[in-house]
């Protein structure tokens, strides 16, 4: 005989684990809990120093202890201002945009600002319109690497405060490094090796900076009677640098000075797989001074770039028109500076390619 068995229990259903969402803590909460009128939070958390500190601690406390959160949105209703602001730049991911990241991001913060990056991902249609989707949303707007012709970027700061970051636009206060003075310090260095051929790799042909970086080059060869040849414009990554190759070998010069750092350290892998010695067949230079540009074999010769101070002044800038509604008078450009590493050596026979 077989023994029964009882039933198994019908299974219970699971406690649902997502308990109600709390409402936001309002200034009615926060002035509740430190014993003030509402008017007198909205004065110590919208203007601080409108009341005295000993409130202002108090209210400030009972803030924190209620994880109130300043609603930027509503906070612009009555003064304009969203306290954020936009950093637009061509790419995120080159190594370069790192350094104006931080420096605005600092100057932001000790503003009481947000900073908020948008990415063009180097096209001009993509950079419009993300500034044109976040322009409601920002005080102002600091346009680094921008790919935008002149007539565009002016048509943006009729309508909100920007700063250029390597770009001159008339009547638009921007921030730029002394190209002149860092070319100036390269070519002497690579004419001392004996270098009497150049190829510069231009970059984006909407590149303000490389347009200014390629003229400077003229002036020194020409003072200098060198052979000069521009090759691109092209990609300013490493897969660009890679694919100039076989022009600058083409072109028989003993010496390539890249538009950025990645494209020199492309030029130098592509140049390691085909056999041709850096810097003993050719010589490779670039600009910015990345990270990374003194780890990989030979060491890159470049030209530093104050590239967290440019952040940091773009921002300044930016807010000397948001908070005190002036257009700064023009800055001295920022100062570059050549770092010599061993991916330049004496110049060798013309080579073969």
């Amino acid at each position: 005989m077989t023994e029964a068995h009882p039933e198994p229990p019908a299974a219970e259903a699971a406690p649902s684990r997502r308990q109600p969402r709390k409402s936001a803590p309002t200034i009615y909460d926060i002035a509740e809990l430190a014993g003030v009128n509402p008017s007198t939070v909205s004065r110590a958390l919208g203007k601080p120093g409108r009341v005295s500190a000993k409130t202002e601690a108090r209210i400030r406390a009972a803030a924190a202890e209620l994880n109130f959160r300043v609603n930027p949105i509503a906070r612009a209703l009555p003064t304009g201002r969203t306290n954020t602001l936009a950093l637009v730049v061509a790419d995120i991911t080159n190594p370069m945009v790192f350094g104006m990241v931080r420096g605005a991001e600092h100057a932001a913060t000790a503003a009481g600002f947000t900073l908020v990056i948008a990415e063009s991902q180097e096209s001009g249609e993509t950079e419009s319109a993300a500034i044109e989707q976040i322009m409601p949303s920002v005080d102002g707007i600091v346009l680094a690497t921008t790919r935008l012709g002149g007539e565009r970027i002016a048509d943006i700061a009729d309508r909100k405060p920007v700063v250029l970051i390597n770009r001159e636009v008339a009547g638009v206060p921007s921030v730029v490094s002394d190209v002149e003075v860092g070319v100036r310090q390269l070519v002497t260095h690579l004419h001392a090796l004996g270098h009497r051929s150049i190829a510069y790799l231009s970059g984006p042909p909407a590149s303000w900076i490389s347009e200014r970086r390629w003229a400077s080059l003229l002036d020194m060869a020409e003072e200098l009677d060198l052979a000069l040849v521009e090759i691109g414009p092209s990609p300013p990554t490493i897969e660009g640098g890679r694919a100039a190759l076989r022009r600058v070998l083409a072109s028989r010069a003993t010496a390539v000075v890249a538009y950025n750092d990645l494209m020199a350290i492309g030029v130098m892998k592509e140049a390691a797989e085909r056999g041709t010695a850096v810097p003993g067949e050719l010589s490779v230079a670039g600009f910015d001074d990345i990270f990374g540009s003194d780890l990989i074999s030979p060491p890159l010769t470049t030209v530093r770039a104050q590239l967290v101070t440019a952040g940091e002044r773009a921002v300044a800038r930016l807010l000397a028109q948001v908070v005190d509604g002036e257009v700064p008078p023009p800055d001295a450009p920022l100062a570059t500076e050549l770092v010599v590493r061993g991916s330049t050596g004496p110049a060798s026979a013309p080579n073969a390619g």
